[in-house]
Parts: structure tokens; sequence; C-alpha cells
């Protein structure tokens, strides 16, 4: 395969919820530096992947209300290679669009699917990952995920089980059951047989469109038709009459839990999803009490707490144990931390007083 036949996928069109307050429906958390390091989690994501692509092999999906933030930030993406959502219809859609534009670009593609929020510590052992899940996927037909070994029973990924004795690298899938409840989750954490969906992907761009044929096929069906508006300036009209047909659908539930080719290769590269508080206080310094403070912060008999404050506000905090506070914008929020289930239904009665507030 030619270099130039590899492209990379962002998906940047999430709300990011779990971050909220601090992630709003106007400036969700890609675009935000919740690292302090200068950089938004989108620009991270492209910096990762920028040594290895040209800038012409990049497309990034996001949704219509998020256009600007992306041409603000990556300046160097051309904007037809911007796919703009007009609504959201969850990852299958915007997997899919990708699919089909770039099959019109290149027929020979290759193509790797990255989300635009992930933490990677390694980056040498991510692309020796990268490489062998390239090579399982120039078998036509493969589809294939980075695994990662799981340190706790989460029920924010997808757990798959693989076929451990085939003495290859790439494995194939056994089973894959995206988002189980917390009970079988735990039910797979402790056999030791299942890993982590990290959500990055690749694949023969032909592969993943057979893949929606044969699983999918209506909204492959809409897709198929808008080949002829495709790099042409009626391909933003297209896309709004497509959205309001296809379904909301996740690929991992649309596709990858149904298909007999998946394969796996396990990753050990130091990995974060960055999808809640959790995850970013896992990863975060801490003092002796085990309280992360991004902030200034006067503490008594406090610890294992998350606290992330305007620059310009002191807090003072007795007898909390456990607990998120975020002060951002017009919100103060006030929770326990790694109950994230509960953000959503914290975002609608929110909504309900004013659209502001989220």
């Amino acid at each position: 395969m030619e270099i130039r036949d590899k492209y990379v996928v962002i998906l940047a069109g999430g709300i990011g919820i779990k971050f909220w307050p601090f992630s709003r429906h106007h400036k969700p958390k890609q675009f935000l530096d919740l690292l302090g390091t200068g950089k938004s989690l989108l620009q991270m994501t492209y910096d990762r992947f920028k040594d290895a692509f040209e800038p012409y092999q990049f497309i990034v999906v996001t949704n219509k209300r998020y256009l600007s933030l992306v041409k603000e930030q990556l300046p160097q993406i051309p904007e037809n290679q911007i796919l703009v959502e007009p609504l959201r219809r969850n990852t299958a859609a915007s997997i899919a669009l990708a699919s089909y534009k770039i099959k019109k670009l290149n027929p020979n593609a290759m193509v790797l699917i990255s989300p635009s929020d992930q933490l990677i510590f390694n980056e040498q052992a991510f692309f020796e990952a990268i490489d062998l899940a390239i090579e399982g996927a120039s078998e036509s037909g493969n589809l294939v995920t980075i695994g990662i070994r799981p340190n706790r029973a989460d029920t924010s990924y997808g757990y798959i089980q693989y076929f451990p004795d085939n003495g290859k690298q790439v494995k194939k899938v056994k089973t894959f059951t995206e988002k189980p409840d917390f009970s079988l989750a735990t039910t797979f954490l402790e056999s030791g047989d299942f890993v982590w969906n990290s959500g990055t992907f690749i694949w023969k761009n032909e592969s993943i469109i057979s893949a929606f044929e044969k699983y999918l096929p209506e909204m492959a069906e809409v897709f198929e038709e808008g080949e002829i508006y495709f790099c042409t300036e009626k391909e933003h009209l297209f896309l709004n009459k497509a959205y309001s047909l296809i379904k909301n659908i996740s690929i991992d539930h649309g596709i990858l839990e149904r298909s007999d080719e998946f394969f796996m290769v396990l990753g050990d590269f130091g990995w974060s999803d960055l999808g809640s508080w959790q995850n970013l206080y896992d990863i975060s310094g801490k003092d002796k009490e085990q309280n992360s403070v991004k902030g200034k912060a006067l503490l008594y008999d406090t610890e294992n707490c998350f606290i992330q404050l305007p620059q310009d506000k002191l807090v003072v905090i007795q007898g909390l144990k456990d607990y998120l506070i975020s002060d951002s914008e017009n919100v103060l929020l006030i929770c326990k931390l790694g109950e994230e289930n509960k953000f959503r239904e914290y975002v609608t009665d929110a909504r309900k007083i004013d659209e502001g507030y989220i």
C-alpha cells in the first residue's frame, strides 16, 4: 500500500456532557485545554498524527455548530476536509460520511479512525500497535481495533473477548459487548479474558463500506446516493437531506457487535479516553490527601476530591471526601466524584431553568 493511500479521520462532533459545566454545548471538551498544555484535546490529537500523515490525508468530522472552532484550532486542515454534520446521528453516521467521502477521493484508501479526546502517554508504542493493526486490516474485510487492558469495572467502554491461541498479534474477536451494566462489567474484569475497545479503528475503506452494506444497509443506501455530490458545492445540501433519513446509532451497536470480521490488537501505551471528570482526576497530580486542585483552595479535612476553579477565585472547603467541585462560567457544580451517570439529568434540569446553563 502506498503511503498516500492512508487517511486519518478525527471524530470531533461530541458534546462532552460528562465534563459539564466546563464543557458546554457551544464549546465542548475536545476544543478545551483540559490538561493545561496550552492546546485543546483536538489540537493534541492532530499533533499526534501530523508527523505520520500529510495535511491532505486528514479528515475531521464535526457538527455544524463547531465548524468555526475546528477551522480556528486546526488552520492546517483545508475546509473541504472538514465534514460538517447538520444533525447529531452518532458515530455510525460520522464514520459512514467520512468513508463515502474518502471512497470518492481514493478508492484504495486505508483509514484510521481516531476520537478527538484521547490521551496517549507513549506514542511510540501507540504507533507500533497501529502498524500491527494496519497489517491486520490489509486483508480484505477485516475491521481492526486497538484493545486496552481494563483496570476497573467501567460501564463507559465496550468489552472485547478475543481468541487468544492463534499465535498472532492480530486477534480475532470472539464477543464484543458495548457498555455493559456494572454487574456484567465486573464479571468481564474478573475473568481476565476481556479488553476495552479504545475507539481507535483501522480498516480498508472498502471493508467498512462493505460492512455498512451488510449491517446498516439503509444508511449505506443513503450515503451511496451522495457520491455525485461529494466534493461539489452541493455536498452540504445532500447532507441536510441525508441526515434527516438516517437513524441514530453507534458504530459499535450498528456494526462491530454484529461483525464476524472484527479483530483486535492489544495496545499497551498508557491510555485514557478522558471521558469524564473521574478520568481526568485519575491522571492528575494530587496532594498527600489525594486532592487534585486546579485553582486556589484552602482545604480542611478534605480528601480524594477534584477541584477546578477560576484563577481569580478562592474557595474554602471543609469535610468533603470523593467530591467534584467545578466552577465554570455561570455554573457551580458540587457532586460526588465518579457519578457521571447523573450528569445527563443535571443538564436536562439546568436546561429547564435557562439554556445558558448548558
